[in-house]
């Protein structure tokens, strides 16, 4: 089983982000659970959901200890780092998580300058995607093209289809990152 927490502002994607990762995980024939939850501003406010997939029935889709935490920003990543679960994985947007992220000495710690990156590309609302990008590269049991696809049908059946080229570059901007950019304990 693999438990996933994506959390930040309401606004930022993240729970986008997570759907498009339990949707990938569907389309691989896994059992998924996608539980969201934010707060009542929406844009702004804080949000997070907690995506749980594998082959096995899911009894419990509420969180429990995290695999992996994307955490967009500094609240997120203080509320939930006691979530991940040992020798876990903390994915950060070091562009808004600017505090000391070294907290546990067991966890691998990748940041990714994604907001950034998302402006270098001309798509300054793709910092979610290429974080999807990145979250399915670390999974590693998805390959880029099945992922792409997953995420296009799904932005398609929103009726969103006119940013699929857009969404196509950042997610294979953050798929490709984590071959390109990251050693066994970081990514800068």
């Amino acid at each position: 089983m693999n438990e996933i927490i994506f959390a930040g502002f309401g606004g930022q994607g993240v729970l986008t982000v997570g759907l498009i990762i339990s949707q990938i995980a569907v389309s691989k024939g896994n059992n998924a659970t996608w539980m969201p939850s934010y707060g009542s501003a929406m844009r702004g406010g804080t949000a997070n959901c907690t995506v749980k997939y594998g082959k096995e029935f899911i009894y419990n889709p509420s969180q429990e200890e995290a695999d992996i935490l994307l955490a967009m920003n500094i609240p997120s990543f203080m509320k939930f780092i006691d979530a991940v679960k040992l020798n876990g994985i903390v994915v950060i947007n070091s562009d808004t998580v600017t505090c000391d992220v070294h907290v546990r000495e067991d966890l691998r710690i990748i940041k990714i300058p994604c907001s950034s990156m998302a402006k270098e590309i001309g798509n300054e609302k793709g910092a979610n995607i290429i974080m999807a990008g990145i979250i399915a590269r670390l999974l590693k049991e998805f390959t880029e093209d099945e992922s792409m696809e997953c995420m296009n049908d799904m932005f398609r059946k929103k009726g969103k289809s006119k940013f699929e080229a857009k969404n196509m570059e950042a997610f294979k901007l953050g798929f490709r990152y984590v071959d390109g950019g990251c050693n066994e304990n970081t990514c800068n």
